[in-house]
């Protein structure tokens, strides 16, 4: 993954960014989700960042997925 063509967008625990990228795809945005612990754990090696992910999207796609997390985000406050 080429840090020219992709940005992160967000990173979380794995409910949120399992809706984030259920947003994006409904949209036509396939985001790509990287996840650490994940890698570390079938490696062979214990992981701090268990169930901690990161969501990246190409460039061209940046504003609507922007648009799309920060809405969750909102919405996820408001109902705390």
């Amino acid at each position: 993954m080429s840090t020219s063509e992709y940005k992160k967008v967000y990173n979380g625990n794995f409910i949120l960014v399992t809706r984030i990228k259920n947003e994006l795809e409904r949209i036509g945005i396939i985001p790509i989700i990287k996840d650490e612990g994940e890698s570390q754990r079938l490696a062979g090696y214990g992981s701090m960042n268990q169930g901690f992910q990161e969501v990246f999207v190409l460039n061209d796609e940046l504003d609507k997925a922007i648009a799309i997390v920060e809405q969750i985000k909102a919405e996820m406050e408001a109902s705390s």
